[in-house]
């Protein structure tokens, strides 16, 4: 079993815009999503389930697109 892990990684928008648009070219083909973040690699399996999530507290705001599945 993987140890837990919670961090959050920030690209420049040239970087992120890629791995949306490579993550958008597995989802209309049904293909497993790969990618690698801080050193491991993660593969998304087609079932995962998509969602996206709004948050505004004191000011700030934040919009968070998530994926989820069992490991």
């Amino acid at each position: 079993m993987k140890p837990d892990r919670d961090l959050e990684k920030t690209y420049p928008t040239k970087d992120f815009i890629a791995k949306l648009r490579r993550l958008a070219d597995c989802l209309e083909t049904g293909k497993q999503f790969e990618i690698q973040i801080a050193g491991e690699r993660i593969y998304v399996p087609v079932d995962a389930i998509y969602n996206i999530e709004h948050e505004r507290e004191g000011g700030d705001e934040e919009i968070e697109f998530q994926i989820k599945w069992k490991a």
